[in-house]
């Protein structure tokens, strides 16, 4: 009977052992589960913030772009204003009455062709005006020919509208007149005797 009892003895606390493991083990997986859950909910919050960010600066990037596009030339159109008062002001002394000073008109509007000048140049954008140049087809128009035998072929005689460069990029070419030589002139000689001139009617 002792040997009964005694093999007995083992299984008895093993069982109370299992029993206290499996006692405790609830506990402690809430808790693991409890810490997964806030951390979770952290994250996921976390998330949610950094998404309105994002959409909040697609917003504002969008909206930048648009006032970019929208209001570009605010700068530009700000210096042209004292241009056209310049301008209205020498219309309405014009239309005041008979005893106008012509040079006065002349010299109101030399002061306003100065400061479109300055507003041009200020804003990047230079004139094309290649009076007595060789004619260049990057930057010149050629309206008409005309023969010379003074000068050199594809000689620009007369720009009848000056053209414009934006930053060193045309924005319109120079209007001219190119010389050609004259009959029973060689047409071998010369440095720009083999240039050729795009007339354009």
């Amino acid at each position: 009977m002792a040997e009964e009892q005694a093999s007995e003895v083992p299984v008895d606390v093993d069982a109370t052992l299992s029993g206290a493991a499996d006692a405790g083990a609830p506990t402690e997986l809430h808790a693991l589960l409890e810490d997964a859950r806030t951390k979770a909910d952290e994250h996921w919050n976390q998330c949610l913030r950094m998404q309105a960010e994002l959409d909040n600066l697609h917003k504002r990037g969008v909206r930048d772009l648009e006032n970019a596009h929208k209001y570009a030339l605010e700068k530009f159109a700000g210096a042209l204003l004292p241009v056209r008062d310049s301008l209205e002001m020498g219309i309405a002394a014009a239309g005041q009455g008979q005893n106008i000073d012509p040079a006065k008109l002349i010299e109101g509007s030399e002061l306003t062709l100065r400061m479109l000048a300055s507003v041009l140049e200020k804003f990047g954008i230079s004139e094309v005006n290649p009076q007595g140049e060789r004619f260049n087809p990057q930057f010149h128009e050629a309206m008409s020919i005309q023969l010379r035998a003074d000068l050199e072929p594809n000689t620009v005689v007369a720009v009848m509208q000056k053209g414009y460069l934006l930053n060193d990029r045309l924005i319109r070419p120079a209007m001219v007149i190119v010389s050609k030589a004259a009959p029973g002139a060689d047409a071998g000689s010369g440095p720009n005797s083999g240039a050729g001139v795009d007339v354009r009617a």
